[in-house]
């Protein structure tokens, strides 16, 4: 498959598309987030598309499935900073000041820039929405690995930011 496939397959789509991730977001800017991201998957695994089945629907699964997956990451997400860093938890804060949470912030980012390369990449691919094996692709690493890697981010930054842990 090429740019025509792309051109005249995927793209005449895009409207329909962009209706539905409103439907799933009820936001536009981030159903326009959800369409890009569900054009780039479709492109990326465009020789998948099976010719004489539905591309319509192939592509709203797609979609469907990256947005279930958001879904679980930010509920994951929630939940694990809420019990690993109850601190950074913004409903069991004591301050609402600013500059605490800018605090916070830095730190966090130094911590994560302190982090080797190698585990720091698959940590930070996970954490955008990327499947173990997508990752495992990207970096041309065994799942297993990946794995391995991102476990090892994760206690890593664990113990940097041990002392936010609130008992």
């Amino acid at each position: 498959m090429n740019n025509d496939f792309i051109k005249n397959e995927v793209l005449v789509h895009s409207d329909t598309l962009l209706h539905y991730a409103n439907k799933f977001t009820k936001d536009q800017d981030d159903a326009e987030d959800l369409l890009q991201d569900t054009l780039m998957k479709v492109i990326r695994y465009q020789e998948k598309f099976e010719r004489s089945t539905n591309i319509l629907g192939w592509m709203y699964t797609i979609m469907k499935n990256i947005f279930i997956n958001r879904c679980r990451k930010n509920g994951v997400e929630r939940t694990y900073i809420s019990t690993v860093f109850p601190a950074l938890d913004p409903t069991k804060q004591q301050s609402q000041n600013k500059s605490i949470d800018n605090f916070l912030g830095e730190d966090i980012d130094s911590v994560l820039m302190s982090i080797h390369e190698k585990y720091y990449t698959p940590f930070m691919m996970f954490f955008e929405g990327y499947k173990y094996y997508e990752i495992g692709e990207h970096l041309g690493l065994p799942e297993g690995t990946v794995k391995t890697r991102i476990h090892t981010a994760r206690k890593l930054l664990q113990e940097k930011l041990k002392s936010y842990k609130v008992s």
